[in-house]
């Protein structure tokens, strides 16, 4: 059981804390910028943005930069992440929804049936699914 409840107020928090980190975002190729905050069962918030290489396999999505981010302080069980992003850093124009790689790496640190995941164009204007809707019959740890 999660020591923390992702209410409005945290749901609000997180999508402010990737607002906050979505100029730092690297995106000089794609010029689509984002950003991300993941929540963890400690507490803690970890934010991450993408960062393009002109060897754009090197390249590392926001999602996954957070989540890292949290295992490198010893992090482990992911709660949430709030998700904002679009063309030049235009929130605006669309919910930004992870990629396929990075949903896998959610899938394992998360529970699937749990976990939340924001996409967001405003603290006030958001979309959420549960891990599970975004990536169904997934392959987790437990498979191993």
């Amino acid at each position: 059981m999660s020591k923390i409840v992702i209410d409005e107020k945290m749901k609000r928090t997180l999508i402010e804390k990737a607002i906050e980190v979505l100029p730092n975002s690297f995106a000089p190729y794609s010029k689509y910028n984002v950003a991300a905050a993941a929540l963890f069962d400690s507490g803690n918030i970890y934010t991450g943005v993408n960062v393009e290489s002109a060897s754009l396999g090197a390249t590392i999505c926001a999602e996954r930069n957070a989540i890292f981010h949290a295992v490198a302080e010893g992090d482990r069980k992911l709660l949430a992440i709030a998700v904002v992003g679009g063309r030049d850093g235009d929130i605006d124009d669309v919910y930004c929804a992870p990629c396929g790689i990075c949903r896998q790496v959610m899938r394992d640190f998360a529970d699937k049936d749990e976990m939340l995941v924001i996409s967001a164009k405003s603290p006030d204007d958001y979309i959420e699914h549960t891990l599970e809707e975004m990536l169904p019959m997934s392959f987790g740890p437990e498979a191993l």
